[in-house]
């Protein structure tokens, strides 16, 4: 079941997103749930934050993976936002 991740950054994080990148995209690689994802951006074309969709089977299976990312563990977000989520295109 597909769930969405709003991730919003941290203001003044950017360093710490890019510090640990490296990791969090191992992460999305090895857990293999990910269907979708990437970086929002801020006016300027800066990463803020991230949109990710997640194929796993429960709510609490997409929040332990969120706080799981080393995104989260390094204490880049501001907030997050986690749904239930429906395609019809695309």
């Amino acid at each position: 079941m597909p769930y969405a991740l709003f991730l919003e950054d941290k203001k003044d994080h950017l360093e710490v997103r890019k510090a640990n990148r490296a990791a969090h995209l191992a992460y999305i690689e090895e857990t293999g749930v990910v269907l979708m994802a990437g970086p929002l951006l801020d006016d300027h074309g800066n990463m803020c934050g991230s949109l990710i969709v997640l194929d796993v089977e429960t709510l609490d299976d997409a929040e332990q993976w969120a706080a799981n990312d080393p995104y989260q563990k390094a204490g880049l977000f501001e907030w997050n936002r986690i749904r239930n989520w429906n395609k019809v295109i695309g």
